[in-house]
């Protein structure tokens, strides 16, 4: 007699556990927007629109930004092979604007039934040049509604600032002053590469670069790529212990600005070295759960698009189940402009 009631108390505590897991394994089936991704590399090559969609459907990725690169690298007659990569030798870079051409052609040969999942940033423009804002509405008003944000600009940018022709781009300069009024003028989002600091200085020394914009266009919602960090001031620096308070009070601060968790910011700040989620990262990012988002930052290749997704898992695992899937797929949809969101939701 006892054996009968113990059975249904098993077979309910095994029920709760498996309802407890499904809906545990609910909450956790990530689906994904890719918020930062560039559709060519260097050399303004791409292995092309089929794969992308292969590995968007392989990693659950539902939307992403699609962006050129707004720069090439030069093979230099005094090279005698051709670099892989704008760090491959010391020939220069380029501005290069026909990266916005490939960019809307790839987009345009797109059945209309997949369009909705890209959303084209348009990058092909000298941020030092006054005139670049003229170009903008030139290419904004050529095919009126494709462009859907403004970016990735690269300002501050390690050694591939040194290799481009001309001055080091400011994120806070006259040039981009007048490209940020067209954004709000177009309801447009930007995404911004301006470094925190250089490779060698233990201090926020370009800070207020990013912060000038952020308070003279507050009707601008900029993307923050990587949070003002790089592989390269890793290399030399490993973890900016003042990222962490800066970002804090920037948030804070400014309504309108948005951080872009791509590859450079897992380690060492989101996850420790063994690969578990960051406890005061995690909060930050609870507090203020509609401001992040994710991306892959590949360029031109897309068969890594899943494995660097995925590596946010461990994070997002550690983050509420609501927050995480803003954090994963929502948060990039909502900066988009709001027609774009009115269609969305449709």
């Amino acid at each position: 007699m006892s054996g009968g009631r113990v059975l249904p108390i098993f077979r309910v505590i095994a029920l709760a556990l498996a309802g407890l897991l499904a809906c545990n394994a609910q909450a956790r089936d990530y689906r994904y927007s890719d918020a930062h991704l560039h559709y060519v590399d260097f050399f303004q090559e791409s292995a092309g629109m089929d794969e992308l969609l292969e590995q968007m459907a392989a990693s659950g990725i539902d939307h992403v930004m699609l962006s050129g690169i707004p720069v090439a690298k030069k093979w230099d007659e005094d090279e005698p092979k051709r670099p892989r990569y704008y760090a491959g030798d010391d020939a220069n870079a380029y501005w290069y604007s026909a990266t916005d051409v490939f960019v809307a052609a790839a987009y345009k040969r797109l059945p209309a039934e997949q369009r909705q999942r890209f959303h084209p940033f348009l990058s092909g423009f000298n941020p030092n040049d006054k005139n670049a804002d003229a170009h903008i509405r030139r290419m904004l008003e050529l095919d009126p509604g494709l462009w859907q944000g403004i970016g990735e600009i690269f300002t501050r940018h390690d050694d591939l600032t040194a290799l481009i022709h001309g001055s080091a781009p400011r994120a806070n300069n006259e040039a981009l002053t007048r490209v940020f009024h067209l954004a709000a003028e177009y309801d447009l989002p930007v995404m911004l590469h301006s470094n925190i600091t250089s490779k060698r200085e233990r201090n926020p020394l370009y800070l207020q670069e990013i912060e000038d914009p952020l308070r003279n266009h507050p009707h601008v919602r900029f993307i923050w790529a990587h949070a003002g960090t790089s592989m390269e001031i890793h290399r030399h620096q490993d973890k900016l212990d003042f990222l962490l308070p800066t970002l804090e009070r920037m948030l804070g601060e400014y309504p309108n600005l948005y951080i872009d968790l791509s590859w450079t910011m897992l380690r060492p700040y989101l996850l420790d070295e063994n690969g578990k989620a960051d406890a005061d990262w995690v909060h930050l990012v609870s507090s203020y759960p509609q401001r992040f988002m994710l991306g892959s930052d590949v360029v031109g290749r897309f068969g890594s698009l899943g494995e660097y997704m995925r590596g946010f898992v461990p994070f997002l695992d550690a983050l509420p189940p609501d927050v995480a899937q803003q954090v994963a797929r929502d948060n990039f949809l909502a900066v988009l402009p709001r027609k774009v969101q009115a269609e969305l939701n449709r």
